[in-house]
């Protein structure tokens, strides 16, 4: 009877875990056009982020700058550098995520 006590315990954590790190998804796009680098950023509901910080990093994980998205959870920013980008949204409160951009696809938006 103890098992079965400890396997529905169990199985409930983990429903319980799965659904908070759900809670904290947030969605990062990027992409390069004209000499500039877009973002895009939004809640799994599909709120944009109003305010999330933007963190761009080079290959070397050297910050090459920052910004805050807008109300429509846009960020945009001529290219730092042609390398390997790490692109990192901290849209607080644990949502988090970032998009790598290879240096390939930076040059040809160049």
């Amino acid at each position: 009877m103890k098992t079965w006590k400890i396997l529905i315990l169990s199985v409930g954590l983990a429903g319980l875990l799965a659904g908070m790190a759900l809670a904290h998804k947030v969605t990062l796009f990027a992409y390069v056009e004209g000499g500039k680098i877009y973002t895009e950023s939004f809640f799994p509901d599909g709120r944009p982020v109003d305010g999330g910080k933007v963190l761009v990093y080079d290959s070397q994980e050297k910050l090459l700058l920052e910004g805050l998205t807008d109300k429509a959870g846009l960020f945009s920013f001529p290219i730092p550098k042609v390398d390997d980008l790490t692109i990192v949204l901290d849209a607080t409160m644990g949502h988090k995520n970032n998009f790598k951009l290879k240096k390939a696809e930076v040059e040809a938006g160049k």
